[in-house]
């Protein structure tokens, strides 16, 4: 399992813009679910948070549009892990047509796992971090993906 398939979902017409591709904004939305089941995958699933009083917060994000996405079309997030520490980790989203290694659209998080009570930032939980280091276990000869570290500039 080097990535992880994160969700999977058809293109709904409420997320189609005029020219029938889908908007924007709902790259990002796709990309939110994924990033849920890679919460639900770690074991901080709503069952747990509202147990542990402990989620994720996203931090920052960024985004590329590399292909059309038209009305319909059945997509994939896969997921990969490309750092973490006590505190974060830092993925890679990708998205896809089931099948197909070109990306459709990459989508870079940095994510910070928090205690709500406060809500301040605190370490993993051990068995959150164990999942977490057994999926990094398996992706760790992945290649690094290409549309990550990118900065949105005009050349100087």
């Amino acid at each position: 399992m080097p990535t992880l398939t994160t969700y999977t979902t058809p293109v709904l017409a409420e997320w189609v813009d005029y020219n029938g591709h889908l908007r924007d904004a709902f790259y990002l939305l796709i990309f939110s679910y994924a990033t849920d089941a890679f919460m639900d995958h770690l074991g901080l699933d709503s069952d747990n948070r509202e147990a542990s009083g402990h989620s994720l917060f996203t931090l920052e994000c960024h985004l590329n549009y590399l292909h059309e996405v038209k009305l319909g079309e059945e997509v994939e997030v896969r997921t990969q892990v490309i750092g973490h520490d006590r505190k974060r980790v830092h993925l890679y989203h990708s998205l896809h047509t089931p099948g197909s290694d070109e990306p459709l659209a990459a989508n870079e998080q940095m994510l910070l796992h928090v205690d709500l009570a406060g809500p301040r930032s605190a370490p993993f939980s051990e068995p959150v971090l164990n999942t977490l280091l057994a999926l990094v276990e398996t992706q760790k000869d992945l290649p690094r993906p290409a549309y990550i570290g990118r900065v949105i500039g005009l050349p100087v």
